[in-house]
């Protein structure tokens, strides 16, 4: 939908497509890598010249990362499953086992408790054991005495193997799969195993009275080969939190910043040092920085939007082929500049020298150039456009853009507010001061060594200077390849000397008095409304300018006279009146008045009807038609275009007024300009109800100071007394 609207709206022609391919290719020099190859420090290797980071990086010490990981993975605490699941099917069994050898004599079955656990054991084991099992006082020391103690070191946890009895730095998290707790011991340094508590067991029943050593010996061997552990290392649980601990470990980064020193001649280069040259040159050994690329092209797409959109939504006015070629041309030569002092400072390879040529260079001056021919809006898109791509060219930061940018326009404010050329060349102290502050401000926030900032203010004035030579030397270039009528040559236009000014003095002086009138009365008007008022005065002197063709069948140079169009037919003196717009274009482009101000004169009554001659053709019965009694436009393109054509309309028209009080002059004002606005003539143009009130009363100031009459004194005597009193 924008795209359409741009392309219907803007007669762009091949211009857009030059813009878009402008864009396109600076944005591929944006990315393209000219530094060529540099020779590489290994550590331990003596470097033989200072090098310099050229931009800011982040570089990551993968070994230190390892490193750092792994000391954390070695902290994570393992994970450990305990169960009493084993103990309870020990105790079962053993139980069931002591029912059965009490109830039962001889033999006992093959599937009974005792025969199962039997063939649980080793055949040898079996054969010791089993004749104690069915002693009383073997029971009776099992059951009392090492059920509770298994019981409860196995609750405390008991692992089978003691190599794995070792714990993490941080302890060891014991999950409980009975009733589902989880409780983090990081008291403890290592957990107790089996072999140990079956030494304890052996030291129990050591203790315990009335065992025979060959019973001893037996109910060690049933707890060495029946009882396990009850703590198991849960290795994938252990893995996966361990692994997720790392994953948040946040990796070893220096951070390199543009003109930091990483090496200094004749010095050992480190480990250190050696991983932030790799990187350094690993990321600048691509030829073609493609995300940069990709990210100026789209960022150059939208900022261009400015070009072409008003902040209201609205298209603005037309941008016509010409514009968009010197839109481009401007981008294309700055920030070839731009990468070229970029190049060079590469090969001188100083980082100081980098700092103070971006300082230096004027960019703003380029924008200034601009601002000589477009509006607010269009000059200041130019100036983000092109402090963008001239920062990705310099491979500076943000600071070294807003002070581009503000620079600019303060630059642009100085072009506009002059009213000449020395105005201009007297601007350059306000400039420099301007952006000497600007600069200081960018300097505190890059926290500039104090040292530096007299250099660098040294290039904020060059960069000053330069900008008024580019702008003296390129704006005669404009405005002869490209025919603008840029700021100056407005200026050369207003001065009474130019031969058509002259010509329109003396052939038609009641044309130019009308002119006059209506350039004090735009101008005004448009400075209320925030137009272009240098353009809408010069056009105003030269509005008429086709009445020279026929300056007597113009009322305002009749003077009292007999009027021709007496004596002609109404299409006659409509054709007569309607020339005088041809006539003027004609005269402006002879006399290079500029594709403006040939424009305005063009569009300055848009496609009114001359009433007066077609009511006349009516009324002598003729078949008359609006269309040939109307001008042939085209309506008005631009603010400035409006201005002129409601002014012309108002200060004719109020030549008819017998008594011109301030009063009937804002009525004849309103009427007027409603009257324009109702007709559709102001639809193609920017301006909006608040613009029309504000024209309005800058017209009628202006027509009350001219229409003001001297007070008359009411009587002889009072006037005698007046005038004697100024003898």
């Amino acid at each position: 939908m924008l795209w359409r609207t741009i392309h219907a709206r803007h007669n762009a022609g091949k211009g857009l497509w030059v813009l878009i391919g402008t864009l396109l290719l600076l944005s591929l020099l944006a990315g393209a890598n000219f530094e060529g190859a540099r020779k590489m420090y290994v550590a331990g290797q003596v470097a033989e010249h200072d090098v310099e980071a050229d931009r800011d990086l982040l570089v990551e010490d993968t070994q230190a990362t390892k490193a750092r990981r792994k000391q954390v993975e070695m902290l994570q605490p393992p994970v450990y499953d305990l169960s009493m699941d084993a103990f309870a099917a020990f105790q079962h069994r053993l139980l069931a086992v002591f029912q059965q050898l009490n109830t039962t004599t001889g033999e006992a079955p093959a599937d009974s408790p005792v025969q199962h656990f039997r063939s649980d054991l080793p055949p040898a084991i079996a054969d010791e054991v089993m004749p104690y099992l069915a002693q009383p006082e073997i029971q009776a020391v099992i059951i009392n005495t090492l059920f509770p103690l298994i019981r409860d070191r196995m609750a405390e946890g008991l692992v089978g193997d003691v190599r794995a009895s070792r714990v993490g730095r941080s302890g060891a998290i014991i999950r409980n799969l009975d009733n589902g707790t989880e409780l983090l011991r990081p008291d403890i340094v290592a957990l107790p195993d089996l072999p140990s508590f079956l030494a304890e067991i052996s030291g129990k029943l050591q203790q315990t009275p009335g065992l025979s050593d060959s019973a001893r010996r037996a109910v060690n061997n049933l707890m060495i080969s029946s009882l396990s552990a009850s703590l198991t290392l849960n290795r994938e649980a252990t893995q996966k939190r361990a692994a997720a601990v790392v994953q948040n470990v946040e990796p070893v980064y220096y951070q390199l910043q543009k003109g930091e020193l990483l090496v200094r001649k004749g010095e050992r280069v480190s480990r250190e040092q050696q991983i932030k040259l790799q990187s350094l040159y690993e990321t600048a050994s691509d030829p073609v920085r493609w995300n940069v690329v990709v990210g100026a092209f789209l960022i150059s797409l939208v900022l261009s939007i400015g070009f072409f959109v008003a902040p209201s939504g609205k298209p603005g006015t037309p941008l016509r082929c010409k514009d968009m070629l010197l839109i481009s041309l401007v981008l294309i030569l700055f920030a070839l500049g731009a990468k070229g002092v970029y190049l060079l400072g590469l090969r001188l390879d100083s980082y100081n020298f980098m700092t103070i040529a971006s300082i230096a260079y004027p960019i703003s001056g380029g924008v200034g150039l601009v601002a000589m021919v477009f509006a607010a809006r269009r000059y200041c898109s130019m100036g983000l456009l092109l402090c963008f791509f001239c920062m990705l060219m310099l491979q500076a930061d943000t600071s070294f853009f807003f002070y581009h940018f503000l620079s600019a326009m303060l630059a642009t404010w100085i072009v506009t507010s002059a009213q000449n050329r020395p105005d201009v060349i007297w601007g350059l102290f306000p400039l420099a001061g301007g952006q000497m502050i600007i600069w200081l401000g960018a300097a505190a926030l890059l926290q500039t060594p104090l040292w530096e900032i007299p250099a660098q203010l040294c290039a904020v004035a060059i960069n000053s200077l330069l900008t008024l030579i580019v702008l003296f030397a390129v704006s005669p270039v404009l405005e002869l390849i490209f025919g603008y009528s840029t700021r100056f040559r407005l200026m050369e236009l207003m001065s009474l000397e130019q031969p058509l000014m002259q010509e329109l003095m003396v052939t038609i002086p009641g044309t130019y008095h009308h002119s006059l009138v209506v350039a004090n009365m735009v101008e005004a008007g448009a400075k209320a409304i925030g137009a272009n008022s240098l353009l809408c005065k010069v056009a105003a002197l030269y509005h008429d300018a086709g009445k020279l063709s026929y300056p007597e069948y113009f009322i305002e140079n009749q003077f009292g006279g007999p009027n021709k169009h007496d004596r002609l037919a109404p299409s006659m003196s409509a054709l007569i009146i309607l020339s005088h717009v041809k006539k003027g274009t004609e005269l402006a482009e002879h006399y290079n008045l500029g594709q403006d101000i040939t424009d305005i004169i063009r569009q300055h009554h848009g496609t009114r009807v001359i009433r007066y001659f077609y009511q006349k053709a009516l009324n002598l019965g003729e078949k008359a038609r609006e269309s040939d009694y109307s001008y042939p436009g085209p309506r008005p393109q631009s603010k400035e275009a409006a201005i002129l054509m409601l002014a012309d309309s108002v200060e004719a028209s109020s030549r008819t007024l017998t008594d011109p009080t301030p009063a009937r002059l804002r009525t004849h004002i309103d009427t007027i300009i409603k009257g324009i606005f109702s007709e559709g003539q102001l639809d193609e143009s920017e301006l909006t109800f608040r613009d029309l009130h504000y024209l309005s009363e800058s017209f009628q100031r202006i027509l009350t100071g001219i229409f003001h009459q001297r007070i008359a004194y009411p009587d002889a005597k009072l006037r005698g007394v007046s005038g004697k009193g100024k003898n």
